[in-house]
């Protein structure tokens, strides 16, 4: 079963209960990458590292790379 189908399903038993509706799947999905990150930039501080933006430094890593001869 799908998330969406398990989502139609909980929908459809809280209007039958009167409950109120689930949040749809993925709604928070944005926030918790977030929070990750921000965590992960924290302990780097609390490491004594520099907090950098995860994107900057990947692109870093492709672009400094060691050429294979």
């Amino acid at each position: 079963m799908t998330a969406i189908e398990q989502y139609l399903i909980d929908t459809w038993r809280a209007s039958q209960q009167n409950a109120p509706m689930p949040p749809p799947p993925g709604r928070d999905d944005v926030a918790v990458l977030r929070g990750i990150r921000s965590d992960q930039q924290f302990r780097a501080v609390l490491d004594g590292a520099e907090a950098r933006h995860p994107w900057r430094a990947a692109l870093h890593r492709l672009l400094h790379r060691p050429r294979p001869c």
